[in-house]
């Protein structure tokens, strides 16, 4: 996984808790009339799993949109626009003044990613160029001519995750090359935006291998809410925490990050905590019980150390994680994971870059709240839209209803 080396700066966390407490209101737990669900009516389960989650979660059945879309993981960006956005943004249209959609849940049978489409004049003229060097006998290394390639690669990449760019179905005016900055995302303060919230709507996908993980998914969800989540969070760094007040940033700041994810939840006094902090990761058998995860970093391997809690929630830092939630044989972590019976994951449809991932510091601290659901913990946390990333789960599920962390209390 590569890091751009101009990203938009993360402020300090304690700054972000401190702006969190003078606004008890940013934001309001979310509710069922404010999610409407969509179904691909070319796939049967894809509706019949939808009146089931709608039932269960009792979802207004006005809240529905139905879509005739291809049934494959990728589309294309015209498929995208024609028969993805247009009709949602359609609904959007109609609604009644003053009936407010907070939230998309995206079911099984919707694609899960949007193809790149070809590449631009310059981008392959750079790429032949680059190519030349390295056939070349001069021995020169192309090192200023790698780093511009990376930056147009970033600049022209139009690949996104369909729930990426579905959160910006308000708006139709913006670049679709690279990422767009998230509003809802607490670690940019109060900078000026592109977009402010009410041009966003969170995004949440109910998919999985098959139909019947699906369904496993909204019931695990809803029955871990009742008794609040139970089991052993593992927390899996890389490198000892760093101690001070150093300044981080890429991968060191992520890793730190996990570090003090596992401070808050310990100090939540939710579940016991058990911390990795070496590049050996957690091996078959070695995480029983496990509730909550965050760790880092093997890409496209999944290591089977999970026996995974009904409603477990975790995520997986590494590249393309989420490529794939059906392919036979793929080894990617969101489809083992939920295989093997995780409630909610997060991943990537492509390379996204170490920063675009949910600050696992800012995502666990809001998940342990009881007044906030899994879908705002991820917008909450999540820096860029637009982009490559992918919640998985029920975005009303709240793991700790009642069992948490009073609100107000995240120093």
């Amino acid at each position: 996984m590569r890091r751009l080396k101009k990203l938009w700066p993360i402020i300090c966390l304690p700054a972000v808790w401190a702006m969190w407490g003078e606004n008890p209101t940013l934001c309001m737990a979310l509710e069922p009339g404010e999610v409407t669900v969509v179904v691909n009516e070319k796939v049967p389960e894809s509706l019949s799993l939808a009146k089931y989650y709608m039932k269960q979660r009792r979802i207004p059945p006005e809240n529905l949109i139905r879509l005739r879309v291809t049934d494959d993981e990728a589309c294309s960006r015209e498929t995208y626009e024609k028969e993805i956005a247009l009709p949602v943004r359609r609904y959007f249209g109609s609604l009644c003044p003053g009936w407010r959609i907070r939230c998309l849940v995206m079911m099984y049978g919707i694609p899960l990613k949007i193809r790149p489409g070809a590449m631009t004049r310059k981008q392959r003229e750079l790429e032949n160029e680059l190519e030349q060097l390295r056939e070349s006998a001069s021995g020169n290394r192309p090192e200023r001519l790698e780093k511009k390639l990376a930056r147009v690669r970033q600049q022209n990449d139009r690949q996104a995750a369909v729930d990426s760019e579905i959160a910006l179905v308000l708006k139709q005016a913006y670049p679709l090359g690279g990422w767009i900055p998230n509003p809802y995302f607490i670690g940019f303060g109060n900078r000026k935006m592109r977009f402010g919230r009410a041009d966003v709507v969170m995004v949440s996908r109910l998919d999985g291998p098959s139909g019947e993980i699906v369904r496993r998914v909204i019931d695990d969800s809803i029955a871990a809410e009742k008794e609040g989540l139970r089991g052993t969070a593992y927390f899996d760094a890389r490198w000892p925490k760093v101690e001070g007040n150093k300044k981080l940033s890429g991968y060191r700041l992520y890793d730190q990050s996990i570090h003090l994810a596992a401070e808050r939840v310990e100090k939540a006094r939710l579940m016991p905590v058990i911390t990795e902090d070496t590049g050996r990761l957690f091996q078959a058998g070695e995480a029983p019980g496990a509730a909550l995860y965050c760790g880092w970093y093997s890409l496209g391997r999944y290591i089977d150390a999970f026996d995974w809690q009904r409603g477990a929630i975790g995520y997986h830092i590494a590249s393309s994680e989420c490529e794939t939630l059906k392919r036979k044989g793929s080894r990617v972590w969101c489809k083992r994971m939920l295989e093997d019976g995780i409630a909610a994951t997060i991943g990537p449809v492509g390379e996204p870059y170490v920063s675009a991932f949910p600050v696992p510091e800012m995502f666990f601290t809001l998940l342990i709240r009881e007044n906030i659901t899994l879908a705002e913990s991820y917008f909450l946390s999540t820096p860029f839209l637009s982009w490559k990333m992918v919640l998985i789960g029920d975005p009303l599920y709240r793991p700790f209803t009642g069992k948490g962390i009073a609100p107000g209390s995240a120093e």
